[in-house]
């Protein structure tokens, strides 16, 4: 294990789920910094971009430094929540440690599973048992 001051992000990471609700109810998920450190409790998130119901942008620090961003798509009666993570494991310091490439595949599945964990819980939630197509609950149409 070593540490390197210049090192390009080794975990890109990339998600994306469907969830029966719009943009702006998924957005609501994530405007509030407390929501941050329960869903990413070993990182410290930044804004650089708010783009509102479209989604943020972070700067990372903590067990990770590099980027973190969901982008919010509307497709259909819904939205596709996309999760991007471009970043390297942190040494105490700040800098980007390297990592044994087996213990570099251990840390990519961890913080993808997370990441679709994540994606799940508010899938979950958020549609309270709503399937795509299905007017959500107490809609005139059903």
């Amino acid at each position: 294990m070593s540490v390197s001051n210049q090192a390009p992000p080794v975990l890109d990471i990339v998600d994306e789920t469907f969830l029966a609700v719009p943009a702006s109810t998924v957005a609501a998920a994530f405007a509030d910094p407390a929501a941050w450190t329960r869903y990413w409790p070993d990182l410290v998130l930044e804004v650089y971009t708010d783009r509102g119901d479209e989604g943020l942008r972070w700067t990372v620090r903590g067990a990770l430094v590099g980027t973190m961003e969901i982008w919010l798509e509307p497709v259909l009666d819904g939205t596709v929540l996309h999760y991007f993570l471009r970043a390297s494991p942190a040494a105490p310091s700040g800098l980007a440690l390297e990592l044994r490439p087996r213990d570099l595949r251990r840390e990519f599945d961890r913080r993808a599973r997370a990441a679709k964990g994540i994606a799940l819980d508010l899938k979950e939630i958020l549609e309270d048992g709503r399937e795509p197509g299905v007017p959500p609950r107490g809609t005139a149409d059903q």
